[in-house]
């Protein structure tokens, strides 16, 4: 055997051990409830004064059982201080999310739970069971990590009963991290030490499907590859499966692996 196969041969055993560990030290995976698991969006930004208490109340959601996404948004960057996690895709999120409740205007901050505005965010009991009612899920989901920032999720839709078939559904995807903070230096929170967690760093939509002729419980997979992590900052992989038309939750989930 000459030694340019020997070593092509070493290189293929060294790849396929990599990628066994991987795969043995970094499963990753996660199956939704039978009810819908809560869904909170929040609309936020760094230049907005009345914010740090809704990023607050935000961040006391952890181990709630909650999916919760911090939306930062860049229009009132002019004040004089950039949201550097600010994006314009979530600003038009925002929009569509205000044009399905019939609001006016896009506001800060703005919280919705479950595709509706959620204006008395603050008096959002803790016992969120109690506040919301489980909800039977329309729509199954597992995820999983298959390799390093990629990720694949089955999703199913549930039918309601005859009288109320599966139809037709959107989802996206998010990535979120916890513990980022900004020291303000300009607009109407300079001299804040701002916290933040459930960052949205990244934010895809995943398609409009509906369902297949003749089983209406096909499942759907979709494929997502993420950003890297960002070192020291705890993150979660979250898709969001709702109603076109409403927005409604149809069932959410996230997972959290270890970098």
């Amino acid at each position: 055997m000459s030694s340019t196969a020997s070593k092509t041969i070493a290189v293929c055993a060294l790849l396929f051990r990599v990628g066994s560990a991987f795969a043995v030290q970094n499963q990753c995976s996660a199956t939704s409830g039978a009810s819908i698991t809560p869904v909170v969006e929040l609309y936020t930004s760094e230049g907005c004064s009345s914010c740090p208490p809704a990023d607050q109340w935000a961040s006391s959601l952890k181990g709630k059982g909650v999916v919760v996404q911090a939306f930062h948004v860049g229009y009132w960057d002019y004040i004089g201080w950039v949201d550097r996690f600010a994006a314009p895709a979530y600003t038009t999120r925002q929009r569509s999310v205000a044009a399905r409740n019939k609001l006016r205007s896009i506001y800060t901050p703005q919280a919705v739970l479950n595709g509706r505005d959620l204006p008395q965010w603050n008096n959002w009991p803790d016992r969120i069971g109690q506040a919301n009612p489980a909800e039977p899920a329309r729509a199954r989901i597992t995820l999983q990590q298959l390799g390093p920032d990629q990720f694949e999720a089955t999703v199913t839709p549930i039918s309601a009963g005859p009288a109320a078939p599966a139809g037709p559904w959107s989802a996206y995807w998010t990535v979120t991290e916890h513990g980022h903070n900004s020291k303000v230096q300009a607009g109407e929170n300079a001299g804040e030490f701002l916290k933040h967690d459930f960052v949205v760093r990244q934010y895809t939509p995943a398609g409009d499907y509906k369902p297949a002729e003749g089983n209406a419980q096909a499942p759907q997979k979709l494929g997502f590859r993420s950003i890297a992590p960002t070192p020291g900052h705890a993150r979660q992989v979250n898709l969001v499966v709702f109603e076109p038309k409403t927005g409604s939750t149809l069932q959410a989930l996230s997972l959290q692996c270890a970098s």
